[in-house]
C-alpha cells in the first residue's frame, strides 16, 4: 500500500505537520517495502487553491491513503473522488504515525476536518 504522511521534514524521525494543503513535504511510505521517499510541497506557497493543487500532486503518485492532522473541504472532495482515504486527527513523529497507521488504529475521516483556508491561520 502507498501511503503519504504530511510532514514538517524530510524522513520519519520529522513531525507531522498538521497541515495538509500547505505541509512542508509530503512522505511517500511503499507499507510493504518500508521505502520512504520525501516529496517537496509545491503547493505549499500558493495564494490560493493549495489543498486541490497539494491533492493532485499526491494523486499523480498513486497514492491509496493520506495521513494528516487537519483537512480542508476542497482538498478532502479531490482525494475522495480519486479514492484515497484519509486518516485524519494524526499527531506526533512521522515514525510514531506509520506505526500507529499499520496497527490499524488511526481514524479515517469522513468528512473535512477544518473550515476553508485553515492553513493561513
Amino acid at each position: 500500500m502507498k501511503i503519504v504522511i504530511t510532514s514538517t521534514g524530510k524522513d520519519l524521525n520529522s513531525e507531522l505537520d498538521r497541515r495538509f494543503g500547505r505541509c512542508a513535504y509530503f512522505l511517500l511510505v511503499d507499507t510493504e517495502t518500508n521505502n520512504v521517499e520525501a516529496m517537496d510541497n509545491s503547493a505549499a506557497a500558493a495564494g490560493g487553491g493549495a489543498g486541490i493543487a497539494a491533492a493532485q500532486l499526491i494523486i499523480n503518485k498513486g497514492i491509496n491513503a493520506l495521513i494528516t492532522g487537519n483537512v480542508g473541504p476542497n482538498a478532502f472532495q479531490a482525494l475522495s473522488a480519486a479514492g484515497i482515504e484519509v486518516y485524519g486527527g494524526a499527531e506526533g513523529r512521522a515514525s510514531e504515525v506509520l506505526e500507529t497507521f499499520k496497527k490499524g488504529e488511526l481514524t479515517k475521516v469522513q468528512t473535512p476536518s477544518v473550515g476553508r483556508h485553515f492553513g493561513l491561520r
